[in-house]
């Protein structure tokens, strides 16, 4: 082959790996999340799952080996990606105000309840589904609860011996039950009211005094 004829051959990919498209992962997500809101845990399929996308099976196998890590990753990611900067506006209440209207927006989107509902049903038959969930999905929500907690004991809003993983209970709880498992209404009236409530329990939340 000549040097004319060599710069006009199609240059081959590298061959270290599968490129893995942008667009065709986003297809992937959408469509998962789709069967998980539809068909719940159990009965998502990879290869319902790549119907949906309009891929081959092989797309999803080049990025995951199993349904289980498929699903683990992208609703890992989905939270990474929907958690808010923590609220710094130099007052406990108000920091907590503007979390928990952020709680409420997500918890009420329905295929959000139905998904986090579903997997916490299937958790409790799967052990690794279970730490997948609560390092994925539970410990970076705690962890921003976490921050604004601190913030509040810096500033001298909250005592220096606050409980913190049930203060963070008391952050992350009341609007979970509320709205997931007895699906009531959150207005901004019933936010405002369980944001002082909230707030008044924080303060308490101190180990008891030796007597």
């Amino acid at each position: 082959m000549t040097k004319q004829d060599s710069a006009k051959a199609p240059k081959r990919g590298t061959t270290g790996g599968a490129v893995l498209r942008p667009g065709v992962t986003e297809a992937i997500e959408a469509a998962a999340f789709a069967e998980l809101g539809e068909n719940g845990y159990a009965r998502t399929s990879m290869d319902a799952v790549a119907r949906r996308a309009g891929v081959g099976k092989a797309a999803l196998y080049r990025r995951w080996h199993s349904k289980e890590a498929m699903l683990t990753d992208l609703v890992g990611r989905a939270v990474r990606e929907s958690l808010p900067p923590t609220p710094n506006t130099g007052v406990l209440r108000t920091d907590l105000r503007e979390m928990l209207d952020h709680f409420r927006h997500q918890l009420s989107n329905p295929l959000v309840s139905r998904i986090g509902l579903g997997l916490l049903a299937e958790a409790a038959h799967s052990a690794a589904l279970n730490d997948a969930l609560h390092e994925l999905v539970a410990v970076p929500r705690r962890d921003a609860a976490r921050r604004l907690l601190q913030a509040a004991i810096d500033r001298g809003e909250l005592p220096t011996d606050l409980d913190i993983e049930l203060a963070t209970d008391l952050l992350v709880a009341p609007l979970g039950f509320r709205i997931l498992i007895m699906h009531g209404q959150v207005d901004d009236t019933y936010l405002d009211t369980v944001t002082r409530a909230i707030e008044a329990a924080l303060r308490a939340a101190t180990p008891p005094k030796q007597a």
